[in-house]
């Protein structure tokens, strides 16, 4: 049986090694402050060390947006934004929609005909509607905020990081000829330095032009990114409108549910007792003086004492001495003793 073997460039690889040898010995050279090193000029510094900083920032707010809009590690944006596209089910519950369930389970545990099992349902209905809106609010900041800024990280940022390693090895290609060049000592491995030089040095120019049109062209991309914020901020604005309506809708619907209020007579007026401290009437709250520096006072009904009456008023038996003699000695109001 003959095995066909792949075609192997044994010069290929040779050079390719002794390229990458070079440039080991020559960064080696250049951390140690033996050899000199190209500097490229403040313009591509300046586009450079922006482009780091565009990178750096779109990571950390993806990271970010991601993590405050999806709680839970185990869902994933782009789901959301698969359901919303597709209309799919759900493959998870959203924290929400679980809290949602448990109310309108337990509701039904406690009897919808009562009061609290009654309120208990319309708060689980409600909060799965929030769970809904969220999914959807979920899947339209996935498609206008986080969507573009991932595609922008793994197209255009990867393209400028590749082409920068490889302007890196141009430049250090470059510096080990310039070496190669200050140490030949004989006149053909001075010629051939000299054309390995120009050689390296076209090709270093070459590529510093293209990383420099890539660098140039991050600072069109945040007019894009900025139409993509502006987006986001509307998915936001929609849906905490959403979230309002929904919660203001659920707050008539209990107020209306609600037993009536416990209230309080003093004075031929009704005091409503919920209202705290401290309890005042209508007509008490309208006499031109603030609540703080009204109040109610409680005083105790006087009921007059009866007269005493003299112990001679009481038929009393002669022949019944103890019983005479008890009522003589104690107050005819006080039947305590008796």
């Amino acid at each position: 049986m003959n095995i066909k073997m792949p075609d192997f460039d044994v010069k290929k690889f040779v050079k390719d090694a002794g390229s990458t040898l070079s440039r080991v010995v020559q960064l080696t050279e250049e951390k140690l402050g033996t050899s000199e090193k190209t500097e490229m000029d403040s313009h591509f510094e300046i586009l450079s060390e922006r482009s780091d900083c565009a990178r750096m920032w779109t990571e950390k707010i993806v990271r970010d947006t991601e993590a405050a809009l999806i709680p839970n590690p185990a869902n994933r944006v782009e789901d959301f934004i698969f359901e919303k596209i597709e209309k799919a089910k759900p493959k998870r519950l959203s924290n929400l929609e679980y809290l949602g369930l448990d109310m309108i389970e337990g509701g039904g545990e406690f009897g919808q005909d009562g009061a609290y099992g009654s309120a208990l349902i319309k708060v689980g209905q409600t909060q799965q509607k929030l769970g809904s809106c969220e999914r959807d609010f979920i899947g339209s900041a996935g498609m206008c905020f986080i969507q573009p800024l991932k595609k922008f990280l793994e197209g255009e940022m990867k393209t400028i990081t590749k082409e920068k390693g490889i302007l890196e090895s141009k430049r250090l290609d470059l510096d080990a000829c310039k070496n190669k060049v200050r140490k030949a000592r004989s006149m053909l491995g001075q010629q051939t330095a000299e054309r390995d030089l120009r050689v390296a040095q076209s090709e270093f120019d070459r590529q510093a032009e293209i990383t420099k049109l890539l660098l140039e062209g991050i600072s069109t991309t945040q007019a894009t990114h900025l139409r993509h914020l502006h987006a986001f901020v509307e998915a936001q604005v929609r849906y905490y409108g959403q979230c309002n309506k929904i919660m203001s809708d659920l707050q008539r619907e209990l107020a209306s549910m609600r037993p009536s209020t416990p209230r309080l007579r003093v004075n031929s007026e009704d005091v409503d007792l919920t209202s705290g401290p401290p309890y005042l009437s209508p007509s008490q709250q309208t006499q031109g003086s603030s609540p703080q520096q009204q109040t109610i006072t409680l005083h105790p009904v006087q009921v007059p004492r009866k007269p005493r009456v003299s112990p001679a008023a009481y038929p009393i038996a002669t022949d019944d001495s103890v019983i005479a003699e008890l009522v003589a000695n104690s107050d005819p109001n006080d039947i305590s003793e008796l």
